[in-house]
């Protein structure tokens, strides 16, 4: 017995010497990424940094990309694009030209993401970007550009179904509902107000306060100000990371009420951990939560990718994992699927293989349309109960009921 015990042993160990030798003889793809690692988008570039480096990890650990009877790793160069649109389009040229980079993830943001389309455009070369969700990036005709988020007119649109069922629920009709919108004067907050005004007027809601936050994003009192005054009942601000922390600031310091209020990057800005009971009730327009019940072959479920990215990353332990990190990883993973069914590292077969993708993932299913954007996963919106984000709309993903009227 203890002989047979000894050779189960060694079988177990040069297997494993076997499996790590194959991993260290796998070949390199190259991916390039000009991404925001300082500037007024830093946190959310690091996000999507942590998020592409993440995947690279686990599809290592799950033993590459394999095609043509061999194996391949990603390594990704990536540059600081500053939060400037005209360094990243720069950037992706040097990535191009120097470094020789072939395929290329995505930077963060629709105004950077736009900056750089062109750029990849001209070299003809496939695009997976996870950060920019401006419909504007949809209708130029680009055929090198892939998007795994959903679009941006998306993102708080649903926070008026929501504001209409709530009033219809008390006695009063959708269009009693008065709506107020503050928003960052960039392509993705631009879109998200389009959205938000396009369905107000189906509901015949009126639209009392149609604002763009200051350029800083530092001080919404005016505005504010004006809430207090016209009493709406849906307030809706998009400002990013730093936009979102502003509003949830100032809104509970200067003790605004407003029955339902839905904003953009909760989780990127830490509004639960920084500002507290302040961050009660808000709603958070996400592209992705770890309740959802989506799951794929190497990340396991959601509640499995937050899992473990926390594992990874410790710096998360204390707050929800940002759906800019998820995505982030679906992107690399789209990189993968499309590698093996295209058999090939030319960049044309990639390109077509990118967009006949149709899969599932922890993070949603991801299938293109003829302009590039995901048709086939939702935004849902989660409330902040309790410190904690739970999805309570639409109702078909909902595991709580929504706090209404805010507190």
């Amino acid at each position: 017995m203890k002989k047979l015990s000894l050779l189960s042993i060694l079988m177990a160990s040069v297997s494993l010497l076997f499996s790590q030798a194959s991993l260290a003889a796998c070949e390199e793809i190259h991916l390039g990424s000009a991404i925001s690692l300082t500037g007024k988008y830093a946190t959310n570039g690091i996000h999507a940094k942590n998020g592409y480096e993440f995947a690279i990890q686990k599809i290592k650990e799950n033993g590459g990309v394999q095609f043509d009877d061999k194996c391949y790793n990603f390594r990704v160069t990536y540059y600081d694009d500053e939060s400037k649109g005209d360094r990243g389009a720069t950037l992706a040229e040097r990535l191009i030209n120097q470094d020789k980079v072939q395929y290329m993830l995505g930077p963060y943001s629709s105004g950077l993401t736009k900056a750089i389309a062109p750029v990849t455009e001209k070299y003809k070369i496939p695009m997976v970007e996870a950060e920019g969700a401006s419909r504007s990036l949809f209708n130029k005709g680009y055929k090198y550009l892939f998007a795994v988020l959903s679009t941006s007119e998306q993102y708080l649109a649903s926070a008026v179904t929501l504001a209409a069922q709530m009033a219809e629920k008390s006695g009063k009709s959708s269009s009693s509902v008065k709506v107020a919108v503050a928003v960052e004067n960039d392509p993705f907050s631009l879109d998200i107000r389009a959205g938000v005004l396009d369905d107000a007027k189906k509901y015949g809601m009126n639209v009392v306060i149609d604002e763009q936050l200051p350029r800083d994003l530092s001080d919404m009192s005016a505005i504010l100000t004006k809430v207090k005054l016209l009493k709406p009942d849906l307030l809706i601000v998009s400002g990013h990371s730093k936009g979102a922390a502003t509003a949830v600031r100032q809104i509970g310091e200067q003790n605004v009420k407003v029955p339902m209020i839905a904003i953009t990057h909760c989780e990127a800005a830490d509004v639960t951990g920084k500002f507290g009971k302040f961050a009660e009730d808000f709603l958070c327009s996400t592209q992705w939560a770890e309740t959802l019940t989506y799951e794929d072959p190497i990340f396991g479920t959601a509640a499995n990718y937050e899992k473990e990215f926390k594992a990874a990353y410790p710096e998360y332990k204390n707050k929800s994992v940002p759906y800019q990190t998820a995505q982030a990883s679906a992107a690399v993973y789209v990189f993968k699927d499309a590698f093996e069914r295209a058999g090939s590292l030319d960049k044309e077969k990639l390109r077509d293989a990118i967009a006949a993708t149709d899969m599932k993932t922890f993070y949603g299913n991801i299938k293109f349309s003829d302009a590039g954007n995901n048709i086939a996963k939702p935004m849902v919106l989660r409330q902040i109960q309790g410190g904690k984000y739970n999805v309570v709309a639409p109702a078909e993903f909902a595991s709580h009921e929504v706090n209404w009227p805010r507190k």
